[in-house]
């Protein structure tokens, strides 16, 4: 196992895949002489050259077509956003194209497409630069989403993203890319749709993915010092959610927090509320709460944005109130 970055780990991944499979390549602004705008990239155009590692137009709507028709004819293209926040500019080519030509061609056009770069807020980048796209794409029948929360999981979900013959949406947190981990210099994948236990407790879940990760597990440790156990439920894949993995947990410990980085109206943790209350509500012991962005565009003043984003105090003030522990 080698400590290295989340950033550092999906540059393995790509790196990995690209030496795997010649049909890989990797497109998108900057990705080759600038090494990426967060890096993920160094060190790629030296090594596989200007035909695998593409530089393009700051045009989102043209490099992710580009990269649909390139999956069309069995190459298979990682387009690079420089931010899940330009993609608004690709949704066509990602909703009408990338996710229905499959089924739309009666299976004759596989689409081996990954589409990746950062998710949600960083700090002061104001609110058109930081909006989190977890509902936004996994609504979409035809894409799978993945939200990687630790760098183990960066490389393992980016390598199955990339040998997966479906359009993935990989959701990069923009504040994890300097975060560490343990990662294994072997060769690995991590299913899609498998959740992983983060934490292991029995007095209440914490359902959640992505960035919001490192805040259960910071919950988690604090509430352990006062004898209150966690169960942390990592999704990694938004869709297909792992049902299974969040019941298995409700029903052991009877209480459920979602707590998500997004917005609250129709949001990932309603859904995730719908499976419990379906599959769970004769094993709760208290109403499922979550824990969520505050329902504004993201504030630019740095005071007003910390208030506006969920942390732990706040996860940690919804595990007590299920518990029924007075603050």
């Amino acid at each position: 196992m080698a400590l290295i970055t989340y950033r550092d780990a999906l540059n393995q991944a790509l790196r990995d895949e690209m030496h795997r499979d010649d049909r890989v390549f990797l497109m998108g602004e900057e990705v080759g002489e600038y090494n990426g705008a967060y890096k993920v990239s160094k060190g790629l155009l030296e090594e596989f050259g200007e035909m695998r590692v593409v530089d393009t137009p700051i045009t989102e709507l043209g490099f992710a077509g580009v990269g649909v028709g390139a999956a069309m004819v069995g190459l298979r293209p990682v387009v690079e956003f420089m931010t899940w926040n330009f993609a608004l500019l690709a949704l066509d080519q990602i909703v009408n194209a990338a996710a229905k030509m499959l089924y739309m061609s009666g299976g004759q056009f596989p689409m081996p497409l990954v589409f990746r770069g950062p998710n949600g807020a960083a700090l002061q980048l104001s609110a058109q630069h930081s909006q989190s796209w977890e509902s936004w794409l996994a609504h979409i029948p035809g894409l799978k989403v993945v939200a990687p929360g630790t760098p183990y999981d960066a490389k393992g979900l980016l390598k199955a993203a990339i040998r997966d013959d479906n359009p993935v949406i990989v959701l990069e947190g923009e504040m994890l890319y300097n975060t560490k981990g343990e990662v294994p210099d072997e060769d690995y994948v991590i299913p899609l749709g498998k959740a992983e236990l983060k934490r292991e407790g029995d007095h209440c879940s914490i359902i959640t993915s992505g960035k919001m990760v490192l805040v259960a597990m910071q919950v988690a440790d604090q509430m352990a010092k006062d004898g209150i156990r966690i169960d942390v439920v990592d999704l990694r894949t938004i869709r297909p959610m792992d049902v299974d993995a969040i019941t298995a947990s409700v029903r052991k410990t009877n209480r459920a927090v979602v707590l998500e980085e997004g917005w609250e109206v129709c949001g990932i943790g309603a859904q995730v509320v719908d499976y419990i209350q379906r599959d769970c509500f004769d094993h709760l012991d208290a109403p499922v709460l979550r824990v969520h962005q505050a329902d504004v565009p993201m504030p630019y003043a740095k005071a007003i944005e910390k208030a506006a984003k969920p942390d732990v105090a706040k996860t940690i003030a919804a595990v007590k109130k299920v518990m029924y522990i007075e603050s």
